[in-house]
């Protein structure tokens, strides 16, 4: 994988390269702000874009509106947004414009450099990765309509489980249930939920997002 790295923070932007380029990610740019990104994207074409959400100059969102800018310009790249806090409007705020290949963990997940270079991966192949803590919370909420109402419990858990960026071998696993087993729920959800084979979608990530959506659109969790 092609990768480049945005963070403001020398040590953190030094340390996440050096782990990734040990992991055999090639790291062929690094950067402390998004100045410039969309022309070097452009001219460097890569896989992923790693970049934190709180950047200069007023280190609120600029991290979202460079990945924003990044998939405007060039759609095929992927983009990781970094988050030290758990922000659920500002994922769902990503991913409901750009589905596809795009990310969003928080900084916490970076102790464990494969789960980062498995994020990469999953988002080289056209799927969306959302922190877990994320989707905890968003499962945790009440639910007014329900799309996903159809959905057996078990269905439920392999959904919120794509929607962290699982493979089907790593949901088995996960659930101590076959791979075959997974299949076959995948299968289901994608049928409950309305989603016909169709060569110009993605039908994990279409998934995804109507999960995302249905939850954040249901008000606070329940106490």
């Amino acid at each position: 994988m092609r990768v480049i790295v945005v963070d403001d923070a020398l040590l953190t932007r030094e340390g996440l390269v050096r782990l990734l380029r040990e992991a055999g990610v090639d790291v062929i740019a690094e950067r402390p702000d998004a100045t410039d990104l969309v022309p070097l994207v452009e001219t460097e074409r890569p896989d992923v874009v790693v970049l934190d959400i709180k950047m200069p100059p007023t280190w609120t969102d600029e991290g979202l509106a460079a990945a924003a800018a990044v998939k405007s310009a060039v759609p095929g790249t992927g983009v990781l947004v970094l988050s030290q806090y758990l922000e659920t409007a500002y994922a769902m705020r990503l991913v409901e414009e750009f589905p596809e290949r795009t990310g969003y963990l928080l900084k916490d997940r970076l102790s464990d450099i494969m789960v980062l270079v498995d994020a990469l991966r999953r988002l080289t192949d056209g799927e969306t990765v959302i922190d877990p803590t994320i989707v905890a919370r968003l499962v945790s909420r009440r639910r007014r309509s329900d799309p996903l109402e159809a959905l057996t419990s078990r269905e439920r858990e392999v959904l919120a489980l794509l929607a962290e960026g699982m493979s089907n071998r790593a949901i088995g696993a996960r659930l101590f249930i076959a791979e075959r087993t997974v299949e076959t729920h995948v299968t289901n959800v994608f049928t409950k939920l309305g989603l016909g084979e169709d060569e110009t979608t993605h039908r994990r990530v279409l998934a995804v997002l109507t999960f995302l959506r249905t939850a954040d659109a249901s008000g606070p969790p329940e106490r």
